[in-house]
């Protein structure tokens, strides 16, 4: 998560807990037609032609609807169809394929994250995410590490990061992963050995790199990511380049024995006892100064050389006000825009029947009757980075754990994945067209209250 002088960006990811039946989520929540999934070149050329009549995020409220009146009480979800990604206003970026992708044509991508970056006078694009290795239908038991695109406009061409002169016999773009562990040596640590690979009877062969992002900060390069459950430590750690965007990467002292933060309860019951940490991490940058955000409502700021956070451990939470019950939450992200600090999660939205026979749609914890719908983007907004935060608001359908950022003319855009592992788009029907590299516009309401949402259709409002 990140807001720098030189960009914006943040948040990202890991596998929620729970499975639920796919087949009564899509019963219980009809999906609207103008959200069905459509080709790259489609999508851009879209794009292209919406550019034009879209105001620039800095320069209006971007819609004359403003703010949609909360479903109340508070925690239900709002299903609007104007809140999905849409032919309209998203498409899927065409990165460059790698061997695997040949077949499927698209990067099987997910907890996609894209950003824009002021690097010598021109804007340069990037673009990474969780991604598998051939053989694998996800990124576990393990996956080969970090990939990384970059392009010099939002719509590419999108080339794989040249590693070649630092690996010629890697595979290109892949910036870090923990086969690298033989790079080690003496002051510099490439891969630590709580993110080395290793074996087991049950799973054999693991540990996977889950949903890094790339920051550009006081001219250097820095990725965070999250070693995921299947790895001998669980939580987020932070690389820094040096050189450019393509490496060589090393760790920082702070990731050197464990990852950031506390030991904590949570994860799947195979995760061995003191092995859970803070996952998510994400970089928020303001000025010179840069903090590290965690998994849900953590914050620490890094050394002025940023080789750690302080304080190391009991870290300071984020105030904001939670849903009844709070459920399981992902991505903690922070972006700044006008002034005001935006706070994202990601959440399910958990359809179930209420006691009249309708559909109810909430951010609850799982339970019986309660079916994981969609992997929404939560957001709320506040004066300071530490809070307090307002209640929170749905900002995108099926767009969680993104980050937001602003592209070289000022418009926002989110990123989205179509979450592969629950809900609608687990659905036989949709899977091919889940994981992937999508990125959609935002829109800023404006005003000393202003929202930022999916861009909604044109002249909608509220009684739509």
């Amino acid at each position: 998560m990140t807001h720098s002088a030189s960009g914006s960006s943040i948040g990202r990811r890991s596998l929620l807990a729970g499975a639920g039946s796919v087949g009564a989520a899509a019963a219980l929540a009809p999906v609207p037609a103008s959200a069905a999934p459509r080709s790259a070149d489609a999508a851009g050329a879209a794009d292209a032609a919406g550019a034009a009549a879209v105001p620039a995020a800095g320069g209006g409220s971007g819609n004359a609807s403003g703010n949609w009146p909360d479903p109340e009480p508070y925690g239900l979800a709002d299903t609007r169809a104007d809140l999905w990604p849409r032919d309209d206003n998203s498409f899927v970026l065409p990165l460059e394929l790698r061997p695997r992708d040949e077949e499927r044509g698209v990067v099987w991508m997910r907890d996609t994250y894209v950003n824009c970056f002021s690097v010598d006078g021109r804007p340069l694009y990037v673009a990474t995410g969780t991604t598998r290795v051939p053989g694998l239908e996800t990124a576990s038991p393990w996956n080969d590490g970090i990939f990384v695109w970059t392009a010099r406009s939002l719509r590419g061409p999108w080339k794989l990061a040249d590693t070649t002169g630092i690996r010629p016999d890697a595979e290109k773009g892949k910036v870090w992963s923990p086969e690298f562990a033989g790079e080690n040596r003496p002051g510099r640590t490439v891969v630590a050995p709580w993110q080395e690979y290793w074996h087991d009877d049950m799973f054999g062969k693991r540990a996977n790199a889950w949903a890094p992002e790339v920051h550009y900060f006081r001219g250097r390069w820095y990725i965070v990511a999250c070693m995921g459950d299947h790895s001998r430590l669980v939580g987020s750690f932070m690389l820094v380049s040096e050189s450019g965007v393509e490496g060589p990467y090393r760790l920082v002292e702070g990731s050197l024995d464990k990852p950031f933060g506390d030991v904590v309860k949570g994860g799947p019951s195979f995760i061995e006892p003191g092995a859970y940490h803070h996952i998510d991490g994400s970089l928020y940058s303001e000025g010179d100064d840069a903090w590290l955000v965690l998994h849900n409502d953590l914050y620490a700021k890094f050394r002025d050389d940023m080789e750690d956070i302080v304080p190391a451990t009991n870290l300071p939470r984020f105030e904001q006000q939670r849903y009844s019950p709070e459920p399981y939450l992902e991505g903690a992200y922070v972006f700044k825009h006008r002034g005001k600090y935006f706070l994202l999660h990601a959440a399910w939205d958990r359809a179930s029947l209420d006691a009249y026979g309708s559909t109810r749609h909430a951010y609850e914890p799982g339970g019986a009757g309660r079916v994981q719908y969609q992997y929404d983007a939560v957001v709320a907004v506040a004066d300071r980075f530490e809070g307090p935060y307002s209640r929170r608001w749905t900002a995108g359908v099926g767009a969680g754990h993104n980050n937001f950022f602003a592209d070289a003319g000022g418009q926002l855009w989110a990123t989205f994945f179509r979450n592969p592992n629950f809900g609608y788009w687990a659905d036989p029907a949709r899977i091919a067209d889940a994981a992937v590299p999508g990125v959609v516009r935002l829109e800023w309401t404006g005003g000393p209250d202003g929202r930022i949402y999916v861009q909604r259709r044109r002249g909608r409002t509220a009684a739509d």
